[in-house]
């Protein structure tokens, strides 16, 4: 295997898409009417206070709105993730994707997505664009059923840097050879702990950081 990686952030990086639009496709799709308008009516109200709690404090953001997974079976939502690749995140990937995912593989590098998505949704994603493993949260589990409440530490901000350092420890990778890839300042830890970090999309605040240290600039189409 490689001696070094390169980490993928998801929403925004690759994809156009985020963790609500996930949840919104699993809302309307887990099985009885009035399930699927209890949870798709949830979700849209939720939306405002998801918007506030993301920009104010990405873990807590985490913590909430996986609430909205709770009774969900285990079954059902591994099932349903490959539909909801097909539909939501498929369409939903940059055209630039794969291409930079290629060119990261003949650098050398294992491919990993960390992502503060579940675990379960990202895995048919990976395997569309043939990455090597995941780092993402994962649900609890219950008798076969999600409790809303994710195995800590949630991956989000400064733990994607402990995870990333973890991974590289365990796996045996130069940290400081290895790259990063992610659209938001919020994972400024993560960009900073690797030697290679490349801001992709950024937002306004990490595109001022980027400039700030001298960090490459992707804008995917």
């Amino acid at each position: 295997m490689p001696a070094k990686a390169a980490f993928f952030d998801v929403d925004g990086t690759l994809v156009r898409t985020n963790i609500v639009h996930v949840y919104a496709y699993y809302a309307t799709n887990r099985g009885s009417l009035r399930g699927i308008a209890g949870r798709t009516l949830g979700t849209a109200l939720g939306l405002p206070v998801f918007g506030i709690l993301d920009a104010v404090n990405r873990k807590a953001f985490n913590e909430f709105f996986y609430r909205y997974y709770s009774g969900l079976s285990e079954d059902r939502l591994v099932t349903i993730a490959e539909d909801m690749f097909e539909d939501v995140l498929k369409p939903a990937l940059y055209e630039q994707t794969q291409d930079l995912i290629d060119e990261a593989r003949r650098a050398g590098c294992r491919i990993v997505l960390v992502t503060g998505a579940l675990d379960f949704t990202m895995r048919p994603l990976a395997r569309h664009l043939g990455c090597d493993d995941v780092i993402a949260n994962k649900m609890q589990f219950v008798g076969g059923k999600a409790t809303g409440k994710v195995i800590p530490p949630i991956i989000e901000g400064a733990n994607k840097a402990n995870a990333i350092r973890a991974y590289c420890e365990r796996e045996g990778l130069a940290l400081n050879q290895c790259h990063g890839y992610s659209d938001s300042a919020s994972d400024y830890a993560m960009l900073a702990v690797v030697g290679r970090p490349t801001a992709v999309n950024p937002d306004l605040r990490l595109r001022s950081l980027a400039r700030a240290y001298n960090w490459p600039i992707l804008d995917l189409k």
